[in-house]
């Protein structure tokens, strides 16, 4: 969602827009892609009808996700019921919205409905519970009661203010399900009492819903000033205020007192727009004007205790390693996209040898067949693997929350009955190792020029996208031919991110005692000291571009590097093509090979430069240096 940074009175005066008093309930509709009637896209959302509102209705946190399908039409749903309901009614209430929204907004690949009870939203997107650019494009929606509070309006507000701030601190920090409700004395004869609901999606952080909750509160509450009735919607959180009872159960939030506490200052975080069209708004925290000058010295004192109190525990869990929020918050999706073991086994007839697709350290991966017909790949982690937990744990993390074309996706994951399985899509072709090197392979005829150029650029690609362009900075570590996975058309995803690591954003490099990955693809630096960073997978992919120029496993890039300097390199390339290639482009593609294989880390270019070489005849190159020592790559693992 590419939202636009706006001033609080920019966000005020653009709210006006989005106040709805529309019937019940309320669709939203995306207008970012639509699908055709009987394609895939609708199949998919069919499927995701049966099974989400079962899901979600069976959830402790009355909570589920689903992805269903594949990279392009690929569906990816989310339902939430109000934490105050029960499994039957939140069923009832998914079910209806499955009926109701396809017929609201018809056609549109993006949709979001909302009733008093529960939330139906699906998109051909993946939304992050961290709010990444990665997501779809629902505005929020804003209703509001007209009718207004004349007796004491101010302190009305403040109260108010007060109540629905603490109702969001306890569904933020004190409910798994992310949920709070609360009650407060007016003391006026018409509206004696106000009551609050603030709600998250379960899969957010506590400090992640906090956040999303400041914001559409900060940004929404002086618009319903003095109203008797308010309520914002949006998928990721949502809070509501009424003069008269609407939920179930007693409050979990009581503030007796008519005199309010202050608002807590809150940074500046991101949230939902709260004007038309599609924008990500940075929007800071609006000062109510209600709040008097002489709470000046109670806020002082109760942000302070607030921050003391907050501050130790924040500290436990967050610690300063910059990988631990996003791994933790990619585990938390984990959860959404869990898949019953009973389901795996009968998928590969019980992890039969017939459907086996490779074998390596990790496990085995196997060929599966779902009830409705999608094919999978399952990865079984080895019992007695001293590798698998960790990197069970990282390829979770990392991969639940990377999305691009040239990326394997993750579909599913089983942690049940000692198994360790992670369920992928299944890439017809294999790797690309066992087609470039097997010259008996009958697919190694397909590897024409134009076919490894294209290979080589969607590696490019998707090393960018990792190394610059995600929401996290990924150092893949493990980057060779093996992990290079080929789709029907031959598109190439990498794979396998058991080994890799994320790095702060300012982080140029790590270090580590304890070498991992595959001789002949690890860079000098790694293997002399230990040193890892973009510049090291730079290394990887060019033995990568040589291979695949070549068609030779073990190759020496230093001898390469020779040719090229005798000016007879062009001797090195690949037979089985036949001298059918365009020899300036070949010779581009061992240019750019060499560039990233120098024993220099610092000269090696970054990924998007190498995209914009690949892409560009007129874009000078400087001459390669000699590569760093050749270490003879071990068979792929």
């Amino acid at each position: 969602m590419a939202y636009h940074h706006l001033l609080a009175v920019a966000a005020i005066s653009l709210f006006h827009a989005h106040m709805h008093a529309a019937g019940y309930p309320w669709p939203l509709c995306g207008t970012s892609s639509d699908f055709q009637p009987n394609s895939t896209y609708q199949a998919n959302l069919y499927r995701a009808a049966a099974t989400l509102p079962k899901r979600a209705s069976a959830s402790p946190n009355l909570f589920a996700t689903v992805i269903v399908g594949a990279v392009p039409e690929q569906l990816w749903g989310m339902g939430l019921c109000r934490g105050d309901t029960n499994g039957s009614t939140c069923l009832g209430c998914l079910t209806q919205a499955f009926q109701d929204l396809p017929n609201d907004c018809s056609y549109n690949k993006d949709a979001t409905i909302y009733y008093d009870l529960c939330t139906l939203h699906y998109s051909d997107v993946h939304v992050l519970p961290s709010g990444g650019d990665d997501g779809p494009t629902t505005d929020s929606y804003a209703i509001n009661n007209n009718a207004n509070v004349t007796s004491d309006p101010a302190r009305f507000n403040r109260l108010l203010a007060a109540l629905i701030n603490a109702t969001a601190d306890h569904a933020a920090f004190n409910s798994t399900r992310r949920f709070a409700t609360g009650e407060a004395d007016f003391f006026d004869k018409d509206y004696p009492k106000v009551y609050t609901l603030a709600q998250c999606t379960p899969d957010q952080t506590p400090a992640q819903c906090r956040k999303c909750l400041a914001s559409v509160i900060a940004s929404n509450l002086v618009q319903f000033k003095d109203n008797i009735g308010g309520r914002v919607l949006w998928f990721n959180c949502s809070w509501r205020y009424e003069t008269a009872p609407f939920f179930s159960g007693p409050p979990l939030v009581r503030l007796a007192s008519p005199s309010p506490a202050p608002v807590p200052t809150l940074p500046p975080t991101v949230g939902p727009p709260t004007g038309g069209g599609r924008r990500k708004c940075s929007v800071p925290v609006v000062v109510l004007a209600a709040v008097l000058p002489t709470l000046a010295a109670l806020n002082l004192t109760v942000c302070f205790c607030f921050w003391k109190c907050r501050r130790p525990i924040a500290q436990a869990q967050k610690p300063d390693d910059p990988t631990y929020s996003s791994e933790a918050e990619g585990m938390e999706m984990v959860d959404s996209m869990m898949i019953d073991v009973s389901t795996l086994r009968a998928a590969t007839g019980n992890f039969d040898d017939s459907n086996k697709l490779g074998e390596g350290g990790f496990g085995v991966v196997y060929k599966g067949v779902l009830p409705d017909g999608d094919e999978i790949a399952v990865k079984r982690l080895s019992k007695g693997s001293t590798q698998g937990v960790q990197e069970l744990k990282h390829e979770l993390a990392l991969v639940a929350k990377l999305r691009h074309k040239n990326l394997v996706s993750l579909l599913g994951v089983c942690l049940e009955q000692q198994e360790r399985l992670l369920v992928y899509e299944l890439l017809h072709n294999r790797s690309l190792d066992l087609i470039l090197f097997d010259t008996e392979n009958e697919k190694r005829e397909m590897l024409d020029w134009e076919q490894r150029y294209k290979i080589i650029n969607g590696i490019a690609r998707g090393l960018q996208y990792l190394h610059e362009d995600s929401q996290l900075k990924v150092v893949h570590r493990d980057l060779k031919a093996s992990n290079i996975l080929l789709d029907k058309s031959m598109n190439p995803k990498i794979a396998d991110f058991g080994l890799a690591r994320i790095f702060g954003r300012d982080q140029t490099h790590a270090v580590t005692n304890s070498l991992v990955g595959t001789n002949g693809y690890m860079a000098p630096e790694y293997l002399a000291r230990g040193n890892y960073s973009v510049r090291s997978d730079a290394f990887s992919f060019g033995v990568i571009v040589l291979e695949i120029v070549t068609g030779r496993r073990n190759l020496d890039w230093v001898q390469v590097w020779e040719h090229w300097e005798a000016g007879t390199v062009m001797d090195l390339v690949d037979p089985s093509m036949g001298g059918r290639f365009h020899e300036a482009n070949v010779m581009r593609c061992i240019h750019i090979g060499l560039l990233c294989v120098q024993h220099d880390p610092a000269v090696r270019p970054a990924m998007s430069s190498v995209v914009t070489m690949l892409g560009s005849d007129t874009v000078a190159l400087q001459a390669p240096s000699k590569p760093g020592f050749f270490a003879k790559t071990a068979p792929p693992t």
